[in-house]
């Protein structure tokens, strides 16, 4: 009997994960050049949908030291959703501080400065020799002369986007909101396809820009808007790409909606939903565009 591709890779979700990158990697803090390595490796730790990085302990311009105070019980109530039907249950929402692989917790020092929890030493033969950084513990990272925004690219994970003559209709409180034959189709690995909409065929007047920023790895800095229909407002009910990265280049003057937060979206033909994943989990408890 087939197997299915992506059955087979949700399989692998409650497993700790590696995949040499050939990338130059590099982090800074406070102006200065703190790794630097060309023997990266990207590790998904049990649960987790996007990957980390973990480097050579040589390849690291500090000191890493064993972590004071630390909490050990932190994994153990980060919360999880299910991939799909019958999918495992994987980490929602979490910074790269929270780990769910067996290990040790390290401070790193560089000069007077100190980053408690910044690494983790995996108890893994594999990584034996390597440190999981948290991505957010450092000012900047680059991928050769690239910056990398909210987490390391996941090399399994596409951004296709399709020009459609699918007509779309948003609504809230029986205005509407936009209205469109002439949509973008986003089709992310792991998340549900999305609709995005040529701005003139968005009623902007309802809208009024909000100061919500987020960052998409593969997309690059969302911004949002939120509606005021009569007397009720809704914050951060869409989203648009002012700059798009390369992968979404055609989204630039485009806006999506969040379905959950208008009353009515209509889409002909229907699209058939995915397997949900966060989209990052870089920065908890925020508002993140699902593509």
């Amino acid at each position: 009997m087939a197997m299915r591709l992506g059955e087979m890779l949700l399989g692998t979700m409650t497993e700790l994960r590696i995949e040499p990158t050939p990338k130059r990697v590099r982090a800074r803090l406070g102006g200065e050049t703190v790794v630097d390595t060309t023997r990266a490796l990207l590790v998904w730790e049990p649960r987790r949908v996007v990957p980390g990085y973990a480097v050579p302990v040589e390849d690291i311009a500090g000191e890493l030291v064993d972590a004071v105070g630390s909490d050990p019980t932190r994994s153990q109530t980060v919360p999880l959703v299910t991939l799909g039907a019958g999918g495992p249950p994987v980490i929602e929402s979490a910074g790269f501080e929270v780990h769910t692989a067996e290990g040790d917790e390290l401070t790193l020092r560089v000069g007077e400065a100190l980053l408690p929890g910044a690494a983790f030493r995996v108890a893994d033969p594999d990584l034996a020799g390597y440190a999981i950084l948290d991505f957010d513990a450092f000012d900047e990272w680059l991928e050769e002369e690239e910056p990398i925004g909210g987490h390391p690219r996941d090399p399994f994970h596409r951004v296709d986007v399709r020009l459609s003559s699918r007509r779309v209709r948003i609504e809230l409180d029986g205005e509407v909101l936009a209205e469109t034959a002439r949509p973008r189709v986003v089709f992310e690995t792991k998340l549900l396809p999305r609709c995005y909409i040529p701005r003139e065929d968005v009623r902007q007047e309802l809208l009024r820009p909000s100061p919500t920023r987020t960052i998409c790895a593969y997309k690059g800095q969302a911004s949002y808007f939120s509606a005021e229909v009569g007397d009720r407002t809704v914050a951060d009910v869409a989203w648009t790409y002012e700059s798009p990265l390369p992968d979404a280049a055609d989204l630039t003057g485009y806006v999506s909606f969040y379905d959950e937060r208008v009353d009515h979206v209509e889409v002909d033909p229907g699209l058939d939903p995915v397997p949900r994943a966060p989209e990052s989990e870089a920065v908890p408890d925020r508002p993140e565009p699902e593509g």
